[in-house]
């Protein structure tokens, strides 16, 4: 058997075979260029509405805006500079006898303090006499 009579035998096979893989092929191509076109209309109608919405909004802002131009601050700050200084006493609740109110008073007016007082400490630290 000669290349040729085998040739005659499978070429038609083989045209039919390579005119499927030819169909297939552009009908694969086709479906590519079909999706893409569905998802550009979808990209087109979503910026359309997108842009719609801003000139929208951009209208809503300038009205605002000149709104607000036309109106006058109305704050007023009323500064009348008035300070009061208060004194309290420090010690309301006296817990200490008087020679330990005596130590710390001297103490806060910055004056050296005795190591040794002359008064007792008393027994009981809870009572104050």
């Amino acid at each position: 058997m000669t290349w040729l009579t085998l040739f005659n035998r499978i070429g038609p096979y083989l045209a039919v075979v390579a005119l499927i893989a030819a169909i297939a092929a552009g009908g694969w191509v086709g479906r590519g260029w079909y999706e893409d076109s569905r998802d550009l209309a979808e990209e087109r109608g979503a910026q359309a509405a997108i842009d719609a919405a801003m000139e929208r909004e951009s209208k809503i802002a300038e009205k605002v805006e000149t709104r607000l131009a036309d109106l006058q601050a109305n704050e007023r700050i009323i500064d009348r500079g008035v300070i009061r200084e208060i004194q309290n006493p420090v010690y309301r609740n006296v817990c200490l006898p008087a020679g330990g109110l005596r130590l710390l008073n001297a103490a806060a007016r910055g004056e050296p303090v005795p190591a040794e007082s002359s008064d007792p400490v008393p027994g009981d630290p809870a009572d104050p006499e």
